[in-house]
């Protein structure tokens, strides 16, 4: 039998794997260190360059914008715990070898008079360089962090730290229109006057960025802690089961009744719903009045949460543009295979072999066919009676950018069923209602085509045969060499049954004279 001729890129439309390529490595470390209005925080990245893998990452509340209205200065006491923690990160980039590490200053020390002298008292201390950079910058960076995440995005981030809050308008991959405010709440917690005086202030200042910005985003991303915290809010209110903030969606009616939620509760009893620590919490309530405002006048169709923000907009910018091109979810996959996976590579070839099960999905879903493939047996070592968990946890829980809340459930589901046949159980039970009937069913017929298309892992399984599916009839034909025929066992004619059961179809097998040259 000839097979079909192979794919002119056997890599199909991901092209083949970049994080080898020196230009790749050479951001695989970068230290970044954001200097805000509230917190410190350094992140060392490492790992699959297109997709962050966050090797350090350590955060200090040191309050540097505290008083900043009052005053118009530092606050003592922030200064003296930035420095701390500066020092600290100095001795830690020695020690891990990270390079290059770049260190920005936000809105606390461009703003305050004793700014430029607090950076470069920092300076001498600690030899690390630090740009102070502008707001318009600040909109551009986190941005960009917005894009790593998401190459496709289309609408507005809104980034809102401490002493300020910027906006960019994004789409194409490119970033357009910036513009950044005064409406961080630090700087209104410095205003003083009563609530109705400090949402006149709010809802006028954001009557004047929507005449920079525009009204009705398709979508608003949410970046920075306040946001985040105010997310997490709601998925207590909503009891959302997936706690994963990055691209957890919430529609402009979730917004106002989490807001609502927010202002009839003590800082206390937030805590105690989420586990967000004080310093976070207490800026909460002031937030929520800025994103009620933001969200009532800017209009956006709908709100997502990114994870990504500033520190990952500096890492975007250190990569080259074929590296930005690609998808970031299949390059952390093909990290973490490569990695991880007892025979790296073999992924790869399991996709081009159940492929023909899922040719009349969308490109969307056959990316995330791919990256089960990828991932299936990175959980090997595992104990055996919890890898299926494992599996699950490991899709559901990673830092993974490039996927949807649904995405990420149904990668998981799949990979689960690649080790167990039933999900009954297990802990996707408290999470069934977030995917349909009919992708319950698809996440089970991938696991199930994974799982069968392992059997022949001794080598490339296009060598030893291939599936052809036919949807009308619903009738599954396998055609194997005669060279598989001992391979195609009692444990693999099981699988195979199980995956024609999951179809609901009809079955055939073909033993063929002489060996498949495909792979």
């Amino acid at each position: 039998m000839t097979p079909p001729a192979p794919p002119a890129d056997e890599y199909g439309p991901f092209g083949p794997p970049l994080f080898d390529d020196p230009t790749a490595r050479a951001v695989s470390r970068v230290a970044v260190i954001d200097i805000g209005s509230n917190s410190i925080r350094m992140v060392v990245f490492d790992g699959a360059a297109r997709s962050p893998a966050y090797f350090f990452n350590e955060k200090v509340m040191a309050g540097l914008g505290a008083g900043f209205s009052e005053t118009g200065r530092l606050n003592p006491e922030g200064k003296a715990r930035a420095m701390a923690a500066m020092r600290r990160f100095a001795k830690l980039v020695d020690g891990m070898g990270a390079s290059p590490v770049i260190a920005v200053a936000t809105a606390a020390m461009r703003e305050a008079e004793d700014g430029a002298e607090f950076r470069d008292e920092v300076e001498r201390e600690t030899g690390i360089s630090i740009t102070i950079i502008d707001g318009e910058e600040e909109a551009r960076l986190s941005a960009q962090g917005v894009l790593l995440g998401w190459p496709g995005a289309e609408g507005l981030v809104c980034d809102i730290g401490g002493s300020s809050m910027e906006l960019a308008v994004i789409g194409s991959g490119r970033i357009g229109h910036r513009v950044t405010s005064p409406l961080g709440p630090l700087r209104l917690e410095g205003l003083g006057g009563n609530k109705k005086t400090l949402v006149a202030h709010i809802r006028e200042t954001v009557d004047t960025l929507k005449d920079e910005v525009g009204e009705k985003a398709p979508r608003m991303f949410l970046v920075g802690g306040s946001w985040r915290a105010i997310a997490r809010i709601d998925m207590s209110r909503r009891d959302y089961p997936l706690h994963v903030l990055h691209e957890y969606r919430m529609t402009p009616k979730d917004v106002r009744e989490t807001l609502k939620y927010i202002q009839k509760r003590s800082v206390d009893e937030l805590r105690a719903l989420t586990g967000i620590g004080e310093s976070r919490m207490t800026l909460v309530p002031l937030a929520s009045l800025v994103l009620k405002e933001v969200v009532k006048g800017l209009k956006p169709a709908e709100i997502a949460v990114s994870s990504y923000g500033i520190r990952e907009g500096i890492l975007y910018e250190q990569m080259p543009q074929p590296l930005r091109d690609r998808d970031p979810l299949i390059e952390a996959c093909r990290f973490i295979e490569q990695k991880d996976a007892r025979q790296p590579g073999f992924g790869r070839a399991l996709y081009h072999f159940i492929l023909p099960l899922f040719r009349d999905r969308p490109g969307g879903r056959l990316r995330i066919v791919r990256a089960a493939c990828l991932l299936h047996d990175v959980n090997w070592r595992a104990h055996p009676d919890y890898r299926h968990e494992a599996c699950f946890d490991s899709a559901t829980r990673a830092n993974l950018g490039g996927l949807t809340h649904e995405e990420r459930l149904f990668l998981g589901l799949s990979l689960l069923h690649r080790y167990k046949g039933s999900r009954s159980g297990t802990r996707f039970d408290q999470m069934e209602g977030v995917l349909s009937d009919k992708e319950l069913r698809n996440a089970e017929v991938l696991g199930r085509a994974m799982r069968f298309g392992a059997m022949f892992s001794a080598r490339e399984p296009l060598s030893h045969g291939e599936m052809r599916w036919f949807p009308k009839r619903r009738h599954l034909e396998l055609r194997l060499a005669q060279e598989a025929r001992d391979l195609f066992g009692e444990v693999a004619q099981s699988r195979f049954k199980a995956l024609v059961s999951a179809l609901d179809a009809t079955s055939e097998v073909k033993m063929l004279r002489g060996t498949l040259s495909g792979g």
